[in-house]
Protein backbone atom coordinates (compact mmCIF):
# COMPACT_ATOMS: atom_id res chain seq x y z
CA UNK A 1 0.00 0.00 0.00
CA UNK A 2 1.50 3.28 -1.16
CA UNK A 3 0.68 6.76 0.10
CA UNK A 4 1.41 9.84 -1.98
CA UNK A 5 2.57 13.15 -0.55
CA UNK A 6 2.98 16.44 -2.34
CA UNK A 7 6.30 18.26 -2.35
CA UNK A 8 6.01 21.79 -3.69
CA UNK A 9 8.01 24.22 -1.61
CA UNK A 10 10.49 23.01 1.00
CA UNK A 11 10.93 19.50 -0.45
CA UNK A 12 13.54 18.57 2.16
CA UNK A 13 10.90 18.88 4.89
CA UNK A 14 8.69 16.44 2.99
CA UNK A 15 11.60 14.06 2.39
CA UNK A 16 12.54 14.12 6.07
CA UNK A 17 8.95 13.22 7.00
CA UNK A 18 8.93 10.33 4.54
CA UNK A 19 12.20 8.99 5.94
CA UNK A 20 10.84 9.11 9.51
CA UNK A 21 7.96 6.78 8.66
CA UNK A 22 9.77 4.58 6.13
CA UNK A 23 9.40 1.52 8.37
CA UNK A 24 5.60 1.96 8.50
CA UNK A 25 4.51 3.71 5.31
CA UNK A 26 5.58 3.24 1.70
CA UNK A 27 5.44 6.84 0.49
CA UNK A 28 6.00 8.42 -2.90
CA UNK A 29 6.70 12.14 -3.25
CA UNK A 30 5.01 14.14 -6.02
CA UNK A 31 7.26 16.97 -7.15
CA UNK A 32 8.57 18.91 -10.12
CA UNK A 33 11.40 17.36 -12.16
CA UNK A 34 14.69 17.37 -10.28
CA UNK A 35 13.25 18.97 -7.13
CA UNK A 36 14.11 16.01 -4.88
CA UNK A 37 17.19 14.58 -6.54
CA UNK A 38 19.57 12.98 -4.06
CA UNK A 39 17.12 13.07 -1.12
CA UNK A 40 16.80 9.30 -0.88
CA UNK A 41 13.04 9.04 -1.37
CA UNK A 42 10.81 7.67 -4.13
CA UNK A 43 9.48 10.39 -6.39
CA UNK A 44 6.89 10.86 -9.13
CA UNK A 45 7.92 13.90 -11.14
CA UNK A 46 5.60 16.18 -13.07
CA UNK A 47 5.35 19.81 -14.09
CA UNK A 48 1.94 19.84 -12.36
CA UNK A 49 2.45 17.43 -9.45
CA UNK A 50 -0.92 18.23 -7.86
CA UNK A 51 -2.71 16.94 -10.96
CA UNK A 52 -0.54 13.84 -11.14
CA UNK A 53 -1.10 12.98 -7.49
CA UNK A 54 -4.86 13.40 -7.70
CA UNK A 55 -4.96 11.39 -10.94
CA UNK A 56 -2.99 8.56 -9.33
CA UNK A 57 -5.21 8.63 -6.26
CA UNK A 58 -8.42 8.39 -8.28
CA UNK A 59 -6.96 5.66 -10.50
CA UNK A 60 -6.01 3.57 -7.45
CA UNK A 61 -2.27 3.72 -8.12
CA UNK A 62 -1.86 5.05 -4.55
CA UNK A 63 -4.10 4.13 -1.61
CA UNK A 64 -4.15 7.61 -0.10
CA UNK A 65 -2.61 11.04 -0.41
CA UNK A 66 -1.36 13.92 1.74
CA UNK A 67 -1.26 17.44 0.31
CA UNK A 68 2.10 18.20 1.97
CA UNK A 69 3.55 21.41 0.56
CA UNK A 70 1.62 21.50 -2.70
CA UNK A 71 -0.40 24.71 -3.23
CA UNK A 72 -3.87 24.52 -1.67
CA UNK A 73 -5.90 26.17 -4.42
CA UNK A 74 -4.63 24.07 -7.30
CA UNK A 75 -4.56 20.79 -5.38
CA UNK A 76 -7.99 21.08 -3.78
CA UNK A 77 -9.54 22.29 -7.03
CA UNK A 78 -8.21 19.21 -8.82
CA UNK A 79 -9.53 17.01 -6.02
CA UNK A 80 -13.01 18.55 -6.18
CA UNK A 81 -13.17 18.25 -9.96
CA UNK A 82 -11.89 14.69 -9.96
CA UNK A 83 -14.31 13.57 -7.26
CA UNK A 84 -17.26 15.46 -8.73
CA UNK A 85 -18.06 17.54 -5.64
CA UNK A 86 -18.56 21.28 -5.32
CA UNK A 87 -16.99 21.56 -1.87
CA UNK A 88 -14.74 19.61 0.47
CA UNK A 89 -15.51 18.70 4.08
CA UNK A 90 -12.45 18.33 6.30
CA UNK A 91 -12.17 17.05 9.87
CA UNK A 92 -8.85 17.87 11.55
CA UNK A 93 -7.05 15.72 14.09
CA UNK A 94 -5.69 18.23 16.62
CA UNK A 95 -3.61 17.96 19.78
CA UNK A 96 -3.36 20.48 22.59
CA UNK A 97 -0.04 21.55 24.08
CA UNK A 98 -0.57 19.10 26.95
CA UNK A 99 -1.28 16.15 24.68
CA UNK A 100 -5.08 15.97 24.44
CA UNK A 101 -6.15 14.80 20.98
CA UNK A 102 -9.55 15.42 19.40
CA UNK A 103 -11.25 15.68 16.02
CA UNK A 104 -12.32 19.17 15.06
CA UNK A 105 -14.52 20.65 12.32
CA UNK A 106 -15.16 22.80 10.40
CA UNK A 107 -11.66 24.10 9.60
CA UNK A 108 -12.39 25.75 6.26
CA UNK A 109 -13.97 29.19 6.15
CA UNK A 110 -16.63 28.00 3.70
CA UNK A 111 -17.61 24.93 5.73
CA UNK A 112 -20.11 24.23 8.51
CA UNK A 113 -22.37 27.28 8.23
CA UNK A 114 -25.74 25.51 8.41
CA UNK A 115 -27.35 23.11 10.85
CA UNK A 116 -27.37 20.42 8.15
CA UNK A 117 -23.65 20.86 7.46
CA UNK A 118 -22.78 20.63 11.15
CA UNK A 119 -24.93 17.51 11.54
CA UNK A 120 -23.03 15.93 8.64
CA UNK A 121 -19.74 16.57 10.46
CA UNK A 122 -21.16 14.98 13.63
CA UNK A 123 -22.19 11.85 11.71
CA UNK A 124 -18.93 11.50 9.78
CA UNK A 125 -16.60 12.25 12.70
CA UNK A 126 -17.89 9.59 15.09
CA UNK A 127 -16.60 6.49 13.23
CA UNK A 128 -13.26 8.20 12.61
CA UNK A 129 -12.95 8.97 16.32
CA UNK A 130 -13.64 5.35 17.24
CA UNK A 131 -11.12 4.13 14.66
CA UNK A 132 -8.42 6.30 16.24
CA UNK A 133 -9.25 5.28 19.80
CA UNK A 134 -10.88 8.58 20.71
CA UNK A 135 -14.19 9.06 22.48
CA UNK A 136 -17.12 9.34 20.07
CA UNK A 137 -18.84 11.87 22.34
CA UNK A 138 -19.47 15.10 20.43
CA UNK A 139 -19.49 18.67 21.76
CA UNK A 140 -21.13 21.34 19.61
CA UNK A 141 -19.79 24.81 20.36
CA UNK A 142 -21.64 28.10 20.14
CA UNK A 143 -20.68 31.77 20.31
CA UNK A 144 -21.52 32.25 23.97
CA UNK A 145 -22.96 30.80 27.17
CA UNK A 146 -26.65 30.42 27.98
CA UNK A 147 -26.43 33.53 30.12
CA UNK A 148 -25.43 35.56 27.07
CA UNK A 149 -28.85 35.28 25.42
CA UNK A 150 -30.06 38.72 24.37
CA UNK A 151 -26.64 40.35 24.17
CA UNK A 152 -26.49 40.13 20.36
CA UNK A 153 -28.63 38.51 17.64
CA UNK A 154 -25.65 36.61 16.23
CA UNK A 155 -24.93 35.09 19.64
CA UNK A 156 -28.58 34.11 20.05
CA UNK A 157 -28.59 32.41 16.66
CA UNK A 158 -25.37 30.59 17.42
CA UNK A 159 -26.73 29.27 20.70
CA UNK A 160 -29.99 28.15 19.07
CA UNK A 161 -28.20 26.41 16.19
CA UNK A 162 -25.81 24.58 18.52
CA UNK A 163 -28.68 23.45 20.72
CA UNK A 164 -30.54 22.11 17.67
CA UNK A 165 -27.48 20.32 16.25
CA UNK A 166 -26.77 18.76 19.65
CA UNK A 167 -30.36 17.54 20.03
CA UNK A 168 -30.68 16.15 16.50
CA UNK A 169 -27.19 14.65 16.48
CA UNK A 170 -27.20 13.03 19.92
CA UNK A 171 -24.41 15.35 20.99
CA UNK A 172 -23.98 17.88 23.79
CA UNK A 173 -24.06 21.65 23.56
CA UNK A 174 -20.70 22.78 24.93
CA UNK A 175 -21.56 26.48 24.72
CA UNK A 176 -18.34 28.49 24.19
CA UNK A 177 -16.35 26.37 26.66
CA UNK A 178 -13.95 24.63 24.29
CA UNK A 179 -11.41 24.12 27.06
CA UNK A 180 -13.89 21.84 28.84
CA UNK A 181 -15.25 20.20 25.69
CA UNK A 182 -11.90 18.72 24.64
CA UNK A 183 -11.55 17.02 28.03
CA UNK A 184 -14.88 15.22 27.71
CA UNK A 185 -15.32 14.63 23.99
CA UNK A 186 -13.33 13.18 21.14
CA UNK A 187 -15.14 15.35 18.59
CA UNK A 188 -15.66 19.12 18.76
CA UNK A 189 -17.78 21.08 16.28
CA UNK A 190 -17.11 24.82 15.90
CA UNK A 191 -19.94 27.35 15.45
CA UNK A 192 -18.96 28.08 11.83
CA UNK A 193 -16.10 27.94 9.35
CA UNK A 194 -14.48 31.25 10.31
CA UNK A 195 -14.34 30.52 14.03
CA UNK A 196 -13.20 26.97 13.30
CA UNK A 197 -10.36 28.18 11.11
CA UNK A 198 -9.29 30.70 13.76
CA UNK A 199 -9.39 28.06 16.51
CA UNK A 200 -7.32 25.68 14.37
CA UNK A 201 -4.70 28.31 13.56
CA UNK A 202 -4.54 29.65 17.12
CA UNK A 203 -4.01 26.18 18.59
CA UNK A 204 -1.44 25.01 16.06
CA UNK A 205 0.51 28.20 15.31
CA UNK A 206 0.26 30.21 18.53
CA UNK A 207 -0.77 27.78 21.25
CA UNK A 208 2.02 25.20 20.91
CA UNK A 209 -0.50 22.54 19.90
CA UNK A 210 -0.30 20.34 16.82
CA UNK A 211 -2.36 19.62 13.74
CA UNK A 212 -1.97 16.05 12.50
CA UNK A 213 -3.81 16.52 9.23
CA UNK A 214 -7.41 16.97 8.12
CA UNK A 215 -8.98 14.07 6.22
CA UNK A 216 -11.52 15.03 3.56
CA UNK A 217 -14.67 13.12 4.49
CA UNK A 218 -17.11 13.72 1.61
CA UNK A 219 -15.19 11.92 -1.15
CA UNK A 220 -14.63 8.25 -1.85
CA UNK A 221 -10.84 8.25 -1.54
CA UNK A 222 -8.38 8.93 1.28
CA UNK A 223 -6.99 12.44 1.11
CA UNK A 224 -5.45 14.21 4.11
CA UNK A 225 -5.16 17.96 3.82
CA UNK A 226 -2.23 19.63 5.54
CA UNK A 227 -0.72 23.06 5.97
CA UNK A 228 2.48 24.11 4.23
CA UNK A 229 3.40 25.74 7.55
CA UNK A 230 3.44 22.39 9.39
CA UNK A 231 6.87 21.49 10.77
CA UNK A 232 6.61 17.94 9.39
CA UNK A 233 4.13 15.51 7.87
CA UNK A 234 4.81 12.28 9.73
CA UNK A 235 1.43 12.29 11.51
CA UNK A 236 -0.43 13.13 8.29
CA UNK A 237 1.25 10.23 6.48
CA UNK A 238 0.41 7.83 9.31
CA UNK A 239 -3.15 9.16 9.38
CA UNK A 240 -3.59 8.58 5.65
CA UNK A 241 -2.10 5.08 5.87
CA UNK A 242 -4.36 4.22 8.81
CA UNK A 243 -7.47 5.41 6.99
CA UNK A 244 -6.51 3.62 3.79
CA UNK A 245 -5.90 0.41 5.74
CA UNK A 246 -9.21 0.61 7.56
CA UNK A 247 -11.28 1.68 4.58
CA UNK A 248 -12.35 4.99 6.20
CA UNK A 249 -12.92 7.09 3.11
CA UNK A 250 -16.30 8.74 3.73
Amino acid sequence: MRIGIGAGGDPEKVAASVRRVADRVQAVCYCRPGAMDGMGVETRESERPWETMVDDLLAGRIAGAVRGTLPANETLRCLKEGCGVDHLERIALLETADGVRFLFAPVGVDEGWTVAEKLAFVEKARPIARAFGLSDRVAVLSGGRYGDVGRHPAVDRSLADAELVARLGGAEHGEVLIEEAVRRCGVVIAPDGISGNLIFRTLTFLGKGAGHGAPVVNIGVVFVDSSRASPDYTSALLLAASMAGSGKTD
